[in-house]
């Protein structure tokens, strides 16, 4: 059975947009607008370091109850709450859920030092991903030895890595049950999860029929959502990502449209419209 296409609405105007809907069930394309377009992804880019924590942790190379603390160079704010935090060291597995749900910098900035940026573009690459990656830890300054941005990405590969990790086909079964698990987590439903009105602290499970994940990513020039919502009526997997010109503050803009993609994800999972 073909899936039936869905209609994006209009985009906000002077702004960089990828756009990717995808049946999460087949990966077949529902409606796209650049979705080949290379953007900076912000912290949708730590999926990649969860998948590679998650197969080491299935291998055995890793384990959930491993003690780990935070160098001084590591030592970031903004989004998490580790930086706030009494304890400079917890669990290898209790950062994964900082990172999954609060996006905490610092959770990532060790665990990448404990896996290797390295490893962690192996695994994308093996995975098929080429034009989307996590480059480098979370910086204060980001100077020009570094590279540019934190993570970069296309909508269409980010939405098929997500509509991936919903049929469990990345790396495994159990790694993509472990990486699903973490994101259910995630407390940023601000942007084309806004649509579904699900509680923002407590999702994991299934409401008024919708069971969803996402991942997002927030920076002074783009945001970005990531994510999968499966309803009575069908399965969207969906990557967004909006990016501008420093010096211009579309952001309400882009967050309104970023909701009304979301609408048309509703209506389509809850009736097929």
């Amino acid at each position: 059975m073909t899936a039936r296409p869905l209609v994006l609405p209009a985009l906000t105007p002077d702004v960089g947009w990828s756009v990717c809907l995808r049946d999460a069930r087949t990966s077949a394309v529902l409606a796209e607008q650049d979705p080949d377009r290379v953007q900076r992804t912000a912290s949708v880019g730590k999926l990649f370091l969860l998948l590679e924590v998650a197969r080491r942790l299935e291998d055995g190379l890793l384990d959930v109850d491993e003690p780990l603390g935070w160098e001084e160079g590591e030592w970031v704010a903004d989004s998490g709450l580790w930086h706030l935090m009494g304890s400079r060291q917890l669990p290898l597995g209790d950062l994964c859920w900082l990172v999954g749900g609060f996006s905490d910098n610092l959770a990532t900035n060790v665990l990448l030092r404990r896996v290797g940026v390295d490893a962690v573009t192996a695994t994308t690459h093996a995975l098929g991903f080429t034009r989307s990656a996590l480059l480098d830890r979370v910086r204060l300054d980001r100077g020009p030895d570094h590279p540019p941005t934190l993570s970069r990405g296309t909508a269409g590969e980010l939405s098929d890595l997500i509509a991936r990790l919903h049929r469990g086909e990345l790396v495994s079964p159990a790694v993509s049950g472990r990486v699903r698990a973490w994101i259910a987590a995630n407390a940023d439903l601000s942007m084309t999860a806004a649509a579904f009105g699900l509680d923002p602290l407590a999702h994991a499970e299934s409401d008024r029929g919708l069971t969803m994940i996402n991942k997002t990513g927030t920076i002074s020039t783009a945001r970005i959502d990531v994510g999968v919502v499966a309803g009575p009526a069908a399965e969207v997997a969906w990557a967004v990502l909006a990016e501008w010109d420093t010096g211009s503050d579309p952001r309400d803009e882009v967050l309104s449209t970023m909701r009304r993609v979301g609408d048309a994800v509703r209506a389509h999972v809850e009736d097929g419209t």
